[in-house]
């Protein structure tokens, strides 16, 4: 009778204390936060907002005003002389790893939890950086899937993540270890992403969804790191493309393309994908087909500078590589160029990973020097990439009902492009993340 008394107390004392903790916890889910912001750049309209309040209840934006309210007992966040944004987006990271110095030698002796382990790293710099989602379009051995987990549950910084997990290829293709002698790199399998004919495909498609994959990438072309692929011509055929798209969006996935050649682009986009990356030889036609299929180009001008300064540096790339990244890579800021001009609907993507993690934004200054206006260069990593996602209603602006993931800047980045590669505050989530001393009042 005694032991049962104590049962039953010590279950009363672990009610109260729970129910304590509610009390506290519902206390401070009451007290919200509130930003003082000078401009904001909304990822909605083209043109910025003046001074502006924006109330933030847990992780979600509950309204954004005009001018500097009151506010009541919730903590403030003073940016009262910064330009806020919505956290911005990556459409094209591979996280898991960087750089391309020895490459071949990597491949070979790093494993996907090497990869998983470093991956820590990468995603915290493109967190600080103020990119809070992005989407990594292929990993080997699901070390994506453990950071994406592990960046969920709070055990690492890093941002959203949509993933590829592993990316489909041909045999021989830009996604299979071509150059190295047999038994060298990973598996040549359909659960590995190395996929010929309808039936493989259908099911590599599936088993990614089933392990973790939101969005499905592919390779319609050869690449450029790649050894003895060419980068313009054609590798999954037309039949092939078309069945990796219509089971991808049976399954509520969005299909993203690699492509450089314009053979590759054209059967892709008619094929029914999502985006094309890089897009480095598309032409005149080529535009008018993106515009009828409402595709969109995610350009990677970053990558195309990236690899050619790299090429000038000799035995940095294997030397069928070298001649690849000499050529493709200059190509591909002037393609933008021409793209945009032609109404080509643009979404942000760097390929970090091939560039250096948390130097994501100097692509912004790439796109205007291509002629792109900086708001709208803006809004291709905010408006357009959540569009692209398919994730308008979470994130990519600042408005009720969306993730309270925002960030800010010093200066005006509408007069100096530059500015979006000094992000001086992050917020994700509703929790700061970074820039902690740019306002005494910030939550901790």
């Amino acid at each position: 009778m005694a032991e049962r008394t104590s049962r039953a107390q010590l279950l009363g004392m672990a009610l109260i204390f729970a129910a304590g903790l509610g009390v506290i916890a519902s206390a401070r889910q009451a007290r919200g936060v509130v930003i003082h912001a000078g401009r904001v750049i909304d990822g909605i309209a083209s043109e910025p907002r003046g001074q502006s309040t924006i109330r933030i209840q847990g992780d979600r934006i509950v309204s954004i005003d005009d001018g500097w309210a009151d506010p009541g007992r919730d903590e403030v966040i003073d940016l009262r002389t910064f330009t806020v944004m919505p956290g911005l987006i990556d459409m094209h990271t591979h996280l898991t790893g960087e750089g391309t110095a020895d490459a071949l030698v990597k491949s070979v002796t790093l494993t996907a939890t090497d990869a998983a382990v470093e991956s820590t790293v990468y995603a915290r710099k493109t967190l600080d950086a103020g990119f809070t989602t992005v989407r990594n379009v292929g990993a080997g051995g699901g070390a994506d899937i453990s950071l994406r987990r592990a960046i969920t549950l709070g055990l690492v910084p890093g941002p959203r993540i949509w993933t590829a997990r592993n990316g489909l290829s041909i045999t021989g293709g830009h996604g299979d270890a071509g150059g190295l002698r047999p038994g060298l790199g990973v598996d040549a399998t359909w659960q590995n992403g190395i996929v010929d004919g309808v039936p493989e495909i259908v099911k590599a498609v599936r088993y990614q969804h089933k392990y973790g994959a939101d969005v499905i990438k592919f390779t319609a072309t050869g690449g450029v790191l790649s050894i003895g692929d060419s980068g313009d011509l054609q590798q999954f055929s037309d039949e092939e493309m078309k069945a990796i798209v219509d089971t991808a969006h049976l399954l509520g996935m969005k299909v993203a393309a690699h492509a450089h050649g314009k053979r590759g682009i054209e059967a892709a986009i008619r094929a029914g994908v999502d985006s094309i990356e890089h897009g480095t030889y598309a032409d005149d036609e080529t535009f008018a087909l993106f515009r009828e299929h409402g595709t969109y180009l995610v350009p990677t001008i970053l990558a195309g500078k990236t690899v050619a300064e790299l090429a000038a540096t000799p035995g940095h790339f294997h030397p069928s590589v070298q001649v690849k990244a000499a050529t493709i890579g200059p190509l591909m800021q002037e393609m933008f160029q021409r793209a945009h001009a032609a109404g080509v609907k643009i979404a942000f993507g760097t390929d970090s990973g091939v560039s250096v993690h948390g130097e994501n934004a100097r692509e912004f200054g790439y796109m205007v020097e291509a002629g792109m206006r900086p708001m709208d260069a803006i809004l291709s990593a905010t408006r357009n990439a959540a569009d692209l996602l398919g994730a308008s209603d979470r994130v990519g602006s600042i408005q009720a009902g969306r993730f309270a993931d925002v960030i800010a800047v010093a200066g005006d980045p509408l007069t100096d492009i530059t500015e979006m590669q000094r992000v001086r505050f992050v917020m994700k989530g509703g929790v700061v993340v970074a820039g902690r001393d740019v306002s005494p009042g910030a939550p901790r």
